[in-house]
C-alpha cells in the first residue's frame, strides 16, 4: 500500500506503437503486406504474381540457408524482371498475344519493388567517379570500376550497359 503513492508520480510510458517499432518496412515485409492486401481485394493475377516473388526469395533462402537482405531480395526480383524480358521476347516471336499481356503485366509489377532507375547522366557521373576513385587507365581495370559500381547502382541500373559504357570509356 505505501508503494502505491510512490508508482502514480511516475510517468506514464505508453506502449509502443506499429510506427515507433517498426522504422522502415523491409521489402519481404512489404511484399507479404501486398499479398495480403490482394488476398483482401480479390485481385488474382496480382496475387498469383506476388506468390510467385515470395516463392522464389523462400527457394533462395532455403537452397542458401539464409535469411534474405533487401539487397538480396532486390537481386532476386532483377532475375525474375530479367527471365520475364526474355520470355516476352520468345512470346512476341511466337506472335503469342495473350502471353506478351501476361509477361508485360507481370514485370510492370515486379517493377513495382525495384527502387527508381539512375538516369544516364547518374550513371555517367558514377562511372567519372568510380574511374578517378581506382584511378582507371585501361580495360584491364574494368573490374575494379565495376565492382564500385555494383555497390551503388545494385538494383536501379542494368549493369550489363554500365559494363558495356565503362569498357566504352576505358578503351576510348
Amino acid at each position: 500500500a505505501a508503494l502505491l503513492p510512490a508508482l502514480r508520480r511516475l510517468p506514464r510510458l505508453d506502449p509502443p506503437t506499429k510506427a515507433r517499432r517498426r522504422v522502415r518496412m523491409s521489402l519481404k515485409e512489404q511484399i507479404t503486406d501486398d499479398m495480403k492486401a490482394a488476398m483482401r481485394s480479390g485481385e488474382k493475377e496480382r496475387l498469383g504474381v506476388i506468390r510467385m516473388i515470395t516463392s522464389a526469395i523462400k527457394q533462395r533462402e532455403i537452397d542458401e540457408r539464409i535469411t534474405l537482405d533487401d539487397a538480396q531480395v532486390l537481386s532476386v526480383l532483377e532475375k525474375m524482371i530479367k527471365q520475364r524480358k526474355e520470355s516476352l521476347v520468345q512470346f512476341q516471336a511466337g506472335n503469342r498475344q495473350d502471353l506478351v499481356d501476361k509477361e508485360a503485366a507481370e514485370i510492370t509489377l515486379l517493377q513495382g519493388y525495384m527502387p527508381s532507375q539512375l538516369s544516364d547522366a547518374d550513371i555517367d557521373a558514377l562511372i567519372a567517379d568510380a574511374i578517378a576513385a581506382t584511378g582507371a587507365a585501361s580495360i584491364k581495370d574494368m573490374g575494379k570500376v565495376m565492382a564500385i559500381i555494383k555497390a551503388k547502382a545494385q538494383g536501379r541500373a542494368d549493369l550489363g550497359k554500365v559494363g558495356a559504357k565503362i569498357k566504352a570509356r576505358l578503351s576510348g
